[in-house]
């Protein structure tokens, strides 16, 4: 039935397989083994089938589209129940899409922060440098006083790799999670 009433719905809305597979994000061989009955979609893919074909999961799993005799109350009970757990599937799915997005969210603006605080203190560096510059060395009595100054590079250097690297995971995070 589900397989009748997919290829009945596409042809009404005028789709063609490699259409609905493009709104679907399928391949084109997963519409055709749906309509031929090889094999069947996930409840979350159902959902989207309904959405992309302007129907209810109901009627996708129903009696055949083009049939004219009286439904079958069993069958019309079964895919009640089944549309109900799908769209509970379905909120399930959302909620978890969105917490994943918010913490995308709050590593891209962790490392955001990180970044902005290291050009900062790498820009207060600069400005010390030039100060530094201009200014003479006193020296004592045996002579000019030497002072070496260590800076953390290498350590620096992680801190900015690890920023960037967690910004681009926030970046692509954020994208794959977006609402199709």
């Amino acid at each position: 039935m589900l397989s009748e009433n997919l290829k009945q719905l596409r042809k009404a809305k005028g789709l063609s397989q490699e259409e609905l597979a493009i709104k679907l994000h399928v391949v084109r061989q997963t519409v055709s083994k749906w309509e031929k009955g090889l094999s069947v979609p996930d409840s979350g893919m159902l959902i989207q089938l309904a959405q992309a074909l302007d129907t209810s999961v109901t009627i996708l799993l129903g009696e055949s589209v083009v049939a004219d005799s009286p439904e079958n109350p069993e069958l019309k009970a079964i895919a009640a129940k089944l549309e109900l757990l799908n769209e509970q599937f379905a909120a399930r799915c959302e909620r978890q899409r969105k917490m994943w997005r918010v913490g995308f969210v709050l590593l891209g603006a962790a490392a955001l922060l990180v970044m902005l605080r290291q050009l900062m203190e790498w820009l207060s560096d600069q400005a010390a440098e030039r100060i530094w510059a201009d200014m003479t060395i006193i020296g004592g009595n045996d002579g000019p006083t030497n002072i070496l100054c260590g800076s953390n590079t290498l350590f620096q250097t992680g801190i900015w790799v690890i920023a960037v690297t967690a910004a681009v995971a926030a970046v692509v995070g954020i994208y794959k999670t977006r609402k199709r």
